[in-house]
């Protein structure tokens, strides 16, 4: 019989497609790609149509040899990497490397590893798609052009070692001028004002909200003490009590975009690790009777469409599970939003009936947290909406009018396995519940009013799950692209993670500032977009690549040119620091690395003593009474560790409190929840627990 080879991406999923097919088919991994544009030199020929000059990558060609010994003795070659531009590239840069004929129906595609989408693909052979392989060139030629004229610049106006890209600066520059309005922000004051009433059903808290039919805003506290003067001699009754009945719909399943926010949110797990744990999911993890297989689709994803097999599997799961009032009465169907791989599916896991806890043995704990996370968006994206009652109660006092906001639950559907969180910045004003019976035109007698004054926040720094989202609305990148530009630009030192927030450094704002005077197409929004949307047009067959390449290249050599004469060399000072170097007893300076700053002799190369920068906090070591300093753990989580270490190995992920426990006289830390953030005592014996604004 005909031998079969078939070449994927890695050996996970070489290893998962193996146990599908016959012994007539061998599948071998190429790890990756195996051709490229060479390192060492810019490998685009711009006076020959911007041709690109492709080489075998270093320290691949035992592995080249390995693939066309087993192409040679096989009567047939299948490509199958991924299901993207970057897969169709790895196909045809395979091709011509093991001399298969690019015309012929040699590659296969699927977007889960399970048996029954293997078995499709192998009978389904296709062409390569030349014009998504265009695409991916455009992409790559344009970034190397970029990248390897533009960074030189850099290295010799500012210093060496930096990079600029399409979509990385973009990225920067989005964080630095986030700071620029929290640095330019005037907070304004106002104060609201609540009052607590009793109806003969009970008591209740309803905010002050108008004044004559008008919204109201309490400026600063005089206004405020007029307001309470005219409401001293005033009667409070319910004007008005509206109960209402409202729908809340399901959220989508997951794109790459949404499941990073989610699990950054949800679960505290960074892009770059969601993908990386996604990847184990998708390319298959053994469990037990079934050996290995994908457990999730493809997740790398702009679409939110799912197949009719998965939409049919949902709905008898649902139905059995929960009853048919838990499934609509039409299947869901969601559109996506502007262009997308439609081809794609939605990230679902490639079966219902593999529950989470079903998988509990198999998988290790970040994989069960992210595979629970996905089966339960994907499952509840399919039910009935959630049906909640809602009460409105106005309350009227002279000129005034008061507001309390209720809803409870009186159908949970959806809600019953899964409900989307939100970004603190984007969390709209949460409803209570409200127990007490209002009934409409009844007396009130006011209890107690309570004034709070409050001052208006500047945005919000961007985290990376916000920045993500950000990066999507405004069409920088793709799926695949989001979290390997927010780990570059940390690693390159333009952006440093304080907790969960991102700032530029000094670095950042300067390159910025530089490509933002000299090259305002690099580091433009729209630029950025529209060249997005000329990739998905090239892969469309609609566009042709080299004329998109051309007419950005031919007012950007001219920019190079300008800037070479125009900047002047950038001359960043380092801070200097009190510290004395131990080993040539100079001064030692701050610089910026990827985890922040830290201190460096400024006699390198001479002397290379480094140390890290100790941030003092307020706090004093309960084992030592020495001053508690911030430190970084090796992957650059902060924690707080006593400052005399190793003497004193005290250490605290939690940030330790200026005060004592107020009960044992221990050590409290500060800590964060939904509710807010609390005062806890690290003394296991004492139980003292306090909101922070209650303790001040």
């Amino acid at each position: 019989m005909a031998k079969t080879l078939v070449i994927v991406e890695s050996p996970a999923k070489a290893k998962s497609i193996s146990k599908f097919l016959s012994k007539q088919y061998t599948v071998k991994a190429s790890m990756g790609h195996l051709r490229d544009l060479p390192k060492s030199q810019l490998g685009v020929d711009i006076e020959n149509d911007f041709e690109p000059k492709y080489i075998a990558i270093r320290g691949r060609g035992d592995l080249i040899k390995e693939l066309r010994v087993a192409a040679k003795s096989a009567d047939r070659i299948l490509l199958a990497s991924d299901p993207d531009r970057e897969g169709e590239a790895i196909a045809w840069h395979l091709g011509h490397l093991l001399g298969v004929d690019i015309s012929s129906k040699c590659r296969i595609e699927f977007h889960e590893i399970t048996k029954p989408a293997i078995l499709a693909a192998v009978k389904q052979p296709r062409q390569i798609d030349t014009h998504r392989v265009d695409a991916q060139q455009a992409r790559r030629v344009l970034d190397r052009l970029v990248g390897y004229q533009l960074s030189p610049l850099l290295w010799r106006k500012v210093k060496k070692g930096l990079s600029a890209g399409r979509v990385q600066s973009v990225a920067v520059r989005l964080i630095c001028e986030r700071e620029e309005e929290i640095r330019n922000f005037i907070p304004e004051e106002y104060w609201s004002l609540t009052a607590q009433l009793k109806a003969a059903g009970g008591t209740f808290s309803a905010k002050l909200v108008k004044k004559e039919n008008q919204k109201i805003a309490v400026a600063n506290e005089e206004e405020m003490k007029k307001v309470f003067l005219e409401l001293e001699k005033v009667n409070y009754s319910a004007q008005e009590v509206r109960k209402k009945e409202k729908k809340k719909q399901p959220a989508p399943p997951f794109t790459t975009s949404t499941l990073q926010q989610e699990a950054y949110r949800k679960l505290n797990m960074s892009p770059k690790r969601t993908m990386m744990l996604a990847q184990q999911l998708y390319e298959g993890l053994d469990i037990g009777k079934e050996g290995s297989v994908g457990l999730i689709t493809y997740m790398r994803t702009d679409s939110v469409k799912i197949s009719e097999i998965a939409q049919a599997e949902a709905k008898e799961w649902i139905i059995q599970q929960y009853g048919a009032e838990y499934y609509p009465p039409q299947t869901r169907e969601y559109t996506s939003k502007g262009r997308t791989q439609e081809a794609h599916e939605a990230v679902r896991p490639t079966s219902v009936l593999r529950t989470p806890d079903s998988l509990k043995e198999f998988l290790s704990r970040d994989q069960l947290r992210l595979y629970r996370l996905i089966w339960g968006r994907f499952l509840a994206s399919q039910m009935s909406v959630a049906l909640l009652d809602t009460l409105t109660v106005d309350v009227s006092a002279g000129t005034f009018l008061f507001r309390a906001n209720a809803s409870t639950v009186r159908f949970p559907g959806f809600l019953a396995v899964y409900e989307e969180s939100q970004d603190e910045a984007n969390k709209e004003s949460e409803e209570g519940s409200l127990a007490t019976q209002v009934v409409q035109g009844e007396s009130l007698e006011k209890m107690s009013l309570q004034e709070k004054q409050h001052f208006t926040e500047p945005p919000a720094r961007y985290s990376e799950a916000s920045l993500v989202r950000k990066m999507e609305e405004e069409g920088i990148g793709r799926p695949s692209t989001y979290a390997p530009t927010i780990g570059t630009i940390q690693s390159r030192g333009y952006v440093a993670k304080e907790g969960k927030q991102l700032l530029p450094t000094e670095l950042g704002e300067i390159v910025i500032s530089l490509l933002k005077e000299n090259f305002s197409d690099i580091v433009n929004l729209e630029f950025t977009a529209n060249f997005e949307e000329e990739l998905d047009e090239i892969e469309e067959g609609t566009v042709p690549w080299r004329r998109v390449i051309h007419d950005f290249y031919t007012p950007f050599a001219k920019s190079l040119e300008e800037a070479e004469e125009k900047i002047g060399k950038v001359q960043i000072e380092d801070k200097v620091s009190d510290e004395i170097c131990e080993n040539c007893g100079r001064n030692m300076v701050i610089k910026m690395g990827r985890y922040g700053k830290f201190l460096a002799c400024p006699g390198f190369p001479e002397c290379r003593n480094t140390k890290p920068l100790l941030e003092q906090i307020e706090a004093k070591c309960p084992k030592c009474a020495n001053p508690l300093v911030v430190r970084r753990s090796k992957k650059g989580r902060r924690f707080y560790g006593c400052s005399t270490y190793p003497e004193c190995d005290f250490v605290s992920w939690e940030l330790p409190a200026p005060e004592p426990c107020p009960e044992c006289g221990g050590m409290m830390v500060i800590k964060g929840s939904k509710q807010g953030k609390h005062y806890t005592c690290i003394n296991p014996e004492c139980r003292y627990d306090k909101p922070v604004e209650e303790q001040e």
